[in-house]
């Protein structure tokens, strides 16, 4: 049974959003990802100067008058932001608006959206790291892999590399690199423990602005694919996006705002155990993770050792009843509208994420998570690339 064949009276299947060509939508009062705490005086000009770039980032080009009554800003202020922004590379004049009425046409301005480019590194891969360079628009318009190195301590050398590499095809200034890896990531990009890696309290951060002479950003990779949703993939402010690959993590915004934990740890839900009937030994040590039924390593190989069809569809649900115990409590204490699953098409959409519905639907209170949406996201593979690029235009532009 595939996404946009399960439709239920609860917990619903829904087939993923369609992405549209521009990628943006516009955010209401109180979405962007920058906090919303109140503005002190000295930090007003950059506030503002973000809520221009914020406005024009989502809703395209338009005169000054017009980001005036948008924004609420002066007519004054925004000339002065709009100059200055036009002086820094990150605004353009695109001439004049056609318009019928009498009085001089309005002069429209935009995000100079070819003016900057940002390189994204996913490290999250099994076999390859993937690098891109995007546009300010997270349209890719250059890829790259390499090769996951056998010995952990040359990781930092190849994601260098390739990262160079991606830089030197950049065509225009590079406004930042945003990293997603693997692994427990605190708010200044230091690895706190990534076992895969061999890394723990490890600044990869400061490692690759030294290397590179840079910004660079760099969240788990989870943490990173759940920005692209929200910011391209049409997700709501209450959104878990469970990551499926060499392990299980996932992402959380509650209210619009990403949620990290008090020790950075949130989400990671790949080692809490969902068996108290045995099953498969994790990575870990443990038995019963939710890592060791969904992580596609786990996956591919019990359903290599299934004898038929049948056997491969009784995996595949048992991985998705797994995955709903895990879900239950988590919807059940934040109230999330949707889940959203990014992974392997071929085994999360269709029997597993059934059984993930299912089950889901049955070990929450039916009055007020009827509506729960559990979806694919539309941004395959690229998800953490482009997440990537939404960490860099937050944290270099204000733009989320």
């Amino acid at each position: 049974m595939s996404a946009s064949e399960v439709h239920r009276g609860s917990s619903t299947l829904e087939p993923p959003h369609t992405l549209t060509a521009t990628g943006g939508r516009s955010f209401g009062a109180g979405r962007a990802l920058r906090p919303g705490a109140k503005v002190l005086p000295e930090h007003a000009r950059g506030h503002n100067r973000s809520l221009v770039l914020q406005t024009l980032f989502h809703q395209g080009a338009m005169s000054r008058a017009d980001l005036s009554r948008e924004t609420g800003l002066t007519r004054v202020t925004i000339s002065d932001l709009v100059g200055e922004l036009i002086a820094d590379g990150f605004v353009a004049e695109l001439g004049v608006r056609e318009s019928s009425r009498p009085g001089k046409p309005a002069i429209l301005v935009d995000l100079d959206r070819a003016g900057h480019r940002i390189v994204g590194l996913d490290l999250s891969g099994t076999d390859t790291f993937i690098g891109a360079v995007l546009t300010l628009d997270g349209e890719i318009v250059v890829r790259r892999e390499a090769p996951v190195p056998a010995s952990a301590g040359d990781v930092v050398a190849t994601v260098v590399e390739l990262a160079r590499e991606l830089v030197a095809e950049s065509h225009a200034p590079v406004l930042g690199i945003g990293v997603g890896t693997p692994g427990v990531v605190d708010d200044r990009g230091i690895i706190l423990t990534a076992p895969n890696f061999g890394w723990a309290g490890f600044d990869l951060e400061s490692a690759l602005e030294g290397a590179l002479q840079l910004p660079v950003l760099v969240a788990n990779d989870a943490n990173a694919a759940v920005l692209a949703e929200y910011t391209w993939g049409g997700a709501g402010d209450d959104v878990l996006l469970v990551k499926v690959g060499r392990g299980v993590g996932s992402g959380l915004l509650s209210g619009g705002q990403p949620m990290r934990g008090s020790r950075f740890a949130a989400g990671e839900i790949g080692h809490v155990t969902v068996g108290t009937d045995g099953g498969p030994q994790c990575v870990c040590g443990k038995v019963g993770c939710l890592e060791a039924w969904l992580s596609v390593p786990s996956l591919t190989e019990r359903m290599d050792a299934a004898p038929d069809a049948a056997g491969r569809e009784s995996v595949l649900r048992d991985a998705g009843e797994r995955l709903g115990i895990a879900l239950a409590p988590v919807v059940g204490a934040l109230d999330l509208s949707e889940i959203v699953l990014s992974g392997p098409i071929e085994l999360l959409d269709g029997p597993l994420a059934a059984a993930a519905v299912e089950t889901l639907r049955s070990r929450t209170l039916a009055q007020f998570h009827d509506g729960v949406r559990v979806r694919m996201t539309a941004q395959g593979q690229d998800i953490v690339l482009r997440g990537a690029a939404v960490m860099v235009l937050s944290g270099q532009l204000g733009v989320s």
